[in-house]
């Protein structure tokens, strides 16, 4: 495409943009179109949709010829740049609708047995006994790290302890923790 081309373009685009020109968007469609389904099918892209992202295409130019800058590019690289984006979207969303159907997270949760529950709730009592003997201070900082979702910062903040004070006190939670459910056999 040389300069004059590119120019006459530019010309037809602003007629479309300023005049809404039926004409000069028929010139620049009978031109754009067949180039644009052309690249789209050596892109791969199915025939039927190939000619629906064309249309789509143009519509922008007809809808949005106000947008389009003769001074920073081409009325065809603008055009392509849209085709080329459009095809872009349509293939994530097409990746999005086909879903993995072995994926795990998608599986139903199995049903829990009875004896599972059983063996849960067991578990359950003997981590809220070990919890409850241990000292106050570490019991509390437990409850505020792990049932209230508190940082050690937001810890330290309440309390008035030195972050480490609170850092400390949880991990020595912790080890008392550890051993108290191992000789539960948890």
């Amino acid at each position: 495409m040389d300069a004059e081309e590119k120019q006459r373009f530019a010309a037809l685009a602003r007629a479309v943009a300023e005049r809404r020109d039926q004409q000069a968007f028929a010139v620049l469609f009978d031109y754009f179109a067949p180039r644009l389904k052309s690249w789209l099918l050596r892109q791969k892209m199915p025939n039927d949709e190939a000619e629906e992202l064309v249309q789509d295409v143009m519509t922008v130019l007809w809808h949005k010829a106000g947008l389009y800058d003769s001074a920073r590019s081409s009325l065809s690289t603008w055009l392509f740049r849209i085709a080329r984006n459009r095809r872009i979207d349509l293939l994530r969303r097409s990746r999005a609708r086909n879903l993995d159907q072995s994926d795990p997270t998608l599986q139903p949760v199995a049903d829990i047995g009875a004896d599972e529950l059983v063996a849960n709730d067991d578990r359950d009592a003997l981590v809220r006994a070990a919890v409850g003997r241990l000292p106050e201070e570490q019991r509390e900082m437990l409850k505020a790290a792990f049932f209230l979702g508190q940082s050690h910062s937001q810890i330290a903040e309440a309390t008035g302890l030195p972050l480490g004070t609170v850092k400390s006190r949880i991990r020595l939670a912790f080890g008392k923790l550890k051993k108290l459910l191992e000789v539960e056999g948890v």
